[in-house]
């Protein structure tokens, strides 16, 4: 199936874990796909060796590929990464704001530095993204999709990880309220919250065995997910098969949201 054949999407952070997946999948599906890598001087060979890695995928599949290399924390590097994609195919169809980080740190110990960080990547760079899409679909016919990457942790907190489960909560009501907004011009928005995928960035957990052990032990239906089975929802939501869905999250996540502890009936113990 080819739902996305001819669609134009930019993904962010995409060459590993989800943002890859998401990118191979809508190669799979038709789609044109302008690949998004942060600038880094330590890591920017493999960085180009995984795009290129993605491409010759992309153009396994027959459509068009692109990379365009952006901090979505800087509005600079967003506006002239959206005037490169623009330039080079006329059009963009989709945004897929999946460039994400996460600091590690007890609440109260916290720096305002990672705190800052977090927030200008996850939510800021969410946002200028979504905002640049948007005037772009308003300028020409035909609407547009925008999909964010949010996590369970929209709704759960966490722990140690204050700035990143508040730029969550935040994407959440970022993508209601621009559903909301420009729902009647023929734009969607909508997100998708994964729960514990195997990922470089859980790369701490999956490769413990006895970490791993204890974080599927919480999980409904007993295991981790994989980046390709979120890339999956990405791809039914940017397609018309969800043109009557906007500003929901939908959670991928086994069963994460379901309030697993309460699988027993501890609560009611004796009652």
């Amino acid at each position: 199936m080819r739902r996305l054949e001819g669609k134009n999407a930019l993904i962010t952070g995409a060459t590993s874990g989800i943002g890859y997946a998401i990118a191979a999948r809508f190669s799979q599906e038709g789609a044109n796909v302008a690949i998004n890598y942060r600038q880094d001087d330590e890591k920017v060979e493999d960085v180009l060796s995984t795009i290129r890695n993605i491409c010759l995928s992309v153009k396994g599949f027959g459509c068009k590929d692109l990379t365009v290399q952006g901090d979505v924390s800087k509005e600079d590097d967003v506006v002239r990464m959206f005037h490169e994609v623009i330039k080079e195919w006329g059009r963009l169809d989709i945004m897929v704001n999946n460039a994400g980080i996460q600091k590690s740190s007890v609440s109260h110990e916290t720096t305002m530095e990672n705190f800052d960080k977090v927030i200008a990547v996850n939510l800021r760079g969410a946002y200028v993204c979504a905002r640049e899409a948007i005037k772009h679909f308003l300028s020409r016919e035909g609407g547009g999709v925008i999909l964010n990457n949010s996590s369970v942790h929209e709704i759960i907190p966490k722990p140690n990880y204050l700035s990143y489960a508040i730029s969550k909560g935040g994407m959440g009501n970022l993508t209601r309220t621009l559903a909301l907004e420009y729902a009647d011009r023929g734009i969607r928005v909508n997100a998708v919250g994964p729960g514990a995928i195997i990922t470089p960035i859980n790369k701490a957990w999956t490769d413990d065995p006895n970490r791993r052990a204890e974080v599927e032990r919480h999980i409904p239906m007993g295991r981790s997910g994989t980046p390709e089975e979120i890339a999956a929802v990405f791809a039914f939501l940017a397609s018309d098969d969800a043109s009557y869905i906007t500003g929901q999250t939908i959670y991928a996540c086994g069963g994460l949201t379901l309030y697993p502890d309460f699988r027993k009936d501890w609560s009611s113990a004796g009652g």
